[in-house]
């Protein structure tokens, strides 16, 4: 019984592969296509602009403070999207590991076009304003948010064919990396998001952000 119970479930497992193989790869392309035109209507009701106010279109900004920062296609913060990427593809792999990969990368996309539209709000870009590197944020163009959801496809695909101790390294290289050169990453972010600014930690860090931490 045991042994046709085992081969019960083989075959159960064999069969819904196969069912998932069938779906042809166009689904999840007019999927993805779909998300990020839903994106792209979000961002326009909350009047967020196409491109950067200069006109101009570069690939990369290096200077966090400058005004193309969130504007531009890549910037500094490219980096935390690329790890919400990683962060997305272990836990859905952990939380729904019997989808499809192109399942679990729609739902990752979804997700990353979810807190695209929560940070390009109006109430979360005025509570950015409150943080020492972004006093004059006015959120994304919708060039760069989609471009956020790009990186962040990047680094669920490159996290899907990478080593997990790599995929850790990679993204602690990264945080650490940024932190160094601009002050910022992913987790201050998150900490600047959620922690109330009048706690001692939240002042301390928008001081040493500001480069004006005392010595």
């Amino acid at each position: 019984m045991v042994a046709a119970k085992g081969r019960s479930m083989t075959t159960g497992t064999q069969s819904g592969g196969a069912a998932h193989a069938g779906v042809p790869p166009r689904f999840y392309v007019a999927g993805a296509l779909l998300l990020v035109g839903l994106q792209v209507a979000i961002l326009q009701g909350f009047g967020q602009p196409l491109v950067a106010a200069s006109g101009r279109i570069v690939l990369w900004v290096g200077d966090p403070r400058s005004a193309d920062t969130s504007q531009q296609l890549t910037d500094w913060y490219s980096f935390s999207h690329i790890i919400h990427g990683f962060i997305f593809f272990f836990v859905l792999r952990w939380l729904a590991p019997q989808l499809p990969f192109g399942i679990r990368l729609l739902m990752a996309m979804a997700t990353e076009i979810g807190w695209e539209a929560a940070e390009n709000s109006p109430a979360i870009i005025q509570h950015y304003r409150k943080q020492a590197l972004a006093a004059g944020y006015v959120g994304d163009s919708i060039l760069n948010s989609v471009s956020d959801t790009l990186m962040m496809t990047c680094g669920f695909l490159a996290a899907s064919r990478l080593r997990p101790r790599l995929v850790i390294a990679l993204a602690l290289g990264m945080e650490l990396f940024t932190a160094w050169v601009i002050r910022d990453n992913l987790t201050l972010n998150v900490f600047n998001l959620l922690a109330p600014s009048d706690w001692a930690v939240t002042r301390a860090i928008h001081d040493w952000q500001s480069g004006t931490a005392r010595k």
